[in-house]
């Protein structure tokens, strides 16, 4: 999109649902696993492989079925190096949990596992405690007062403190302006608030009805170098679409509006369409069907390697390639 581009306007159809899934990097994934499922009682709702990378394996980490809104994926590529953090970045990733008195929980929690803490403050109107994984990925705890539907995955960490779902997201860009038109003006979204962040302005976009899982904040740093991806960096951030019909809607108007994305790519458990914004953030349109357990019982989902059906002839190769994931624990699935 430049500045010359004709504004394409939203069919009334078209409104994204909120935060679909994030998706980083980790250089160990068992160490990754351990701490997603482990420490933080998510459920590995899908073992598969990176589409475009089968030695690499893709793990999904939601709720107890997988729903749309909840799901935090890494690709395992052992030989990245350290993000290098800055600009044009997704800089952190917010997990909701039940209440701010469920903080303690987890301060106590990710203390004892070895994570990196702030102390539990106000951000935003919402208690919150910013803590960085074991790999140095960047996330929050933020207690949004129980405003959404809960299936939290319970076999590791009680309902009372249960991570139920994604949001916000944290963007840091140089200017705000370029990623706003597209946010805006494109995408649909509106700018509800602004607050500052250690000195800077941040900014918030909400989706739909709003709230944090339906929320994009923007963290505007002209101080900052470019970032540099890597090991514990979020690779990219997708948006809710709700069917197929809306799907292909968006797809037109990403192409009306001069927007340079993927295509149509049919990802087995949904339909992605990715784009970058001006800054350079990868962002993606995730439908919210079929969903994880199109290959898989729900009471089983994450207990062996799926493969979409395209690569099911080459499983044999494929399980070659991979290391057995190390799980800390016999009871985490």
């Amino acid at each position: 999109m430049t500045d010359d581009t004709p504004l394409v306007v939203l069919n009334a159809r078209m409104e994204l649902g909120g935060l679909h899934h994030i998706s980083g990097i980790t250089g160990s994934v068992a160490t990754n696993y351990n701490f997603f499922a482990g420490t933080l009682g998510l459920r590995l709702v899908k073992k598969t492989v990176n589409q475009d990378d089968v030695r690499a394996y893709h793990l999904f980490y939601a709720d107890r079925i997988g729903s749309p809104g909840t799901d935090a994926t890494f690709f395992d590529w052992p030989r990245s190096p350290q993000e290098r953090r800055g600009n044009n970045s997704i800089s952190r990733t917010g997990l909701r949990v039940p209440s701010a008195a469920s903080l303690e929980f987890w301060s106590a929690r990710l203390t004892a596992a070895g994570a990196t803490l702030e102390p539990i403050t106000e951000l935003d109107g919402r208690p919150t405690l910013f803590f960085d994984d074991l790999e140095g990925g960047r996330f929050a705890l933020v207690a949004d007062g129980g405003a959404f539907e809960a299936k939290p995955w319970t076999k590791i960490v009680p309902l009372e403190q249960a991570i139920v779902g994604l949001g916000p997201v944290w963007l840091t860009v140089p200017r705000l302006e370029p990623t706003a038109a597209v946010l805006t003006e494109v995408l649909g979204m509106r700018v509800v608030r602004e607050y500052d962040l250690n000195g800077f302005t941040v900014t918030v976009f909400a989706m739909a009805a709003g709230g944090a899982g339906a929320e994009v904040h923007i963290e505007t740093r002209p101080d900052l170098p470019p970032a540099r991806s890597g090991s514990g960096a979020m690779h990219h951030v997708a948006f809710r679409v709700k069917n197929i019909a809306e799907y292909a809607l968006w797809l037109e108007h990403l192409t009306q509006s001069g927007i340079p994305n993927s295509g149509p790519i049919d990802r087995h458990y949904f339909k992605a369409l990715y784009f970058r914004e001006p800054n350079g953030i990868l962002f993606e349109l995730s439908t919210d069907d079929p969903g994880f357990a199109t290959d898989e019982n729900e009471d089983q989902l994450g207990q062996r390697l799926a493969l979409p059906p395209f690569l099911e002839p080459r499983r044999a190769e494929i399980e070659s390639h991979l290391a057995p994931l190390e799980f800390a624990r016999s009871d985490m699935l």
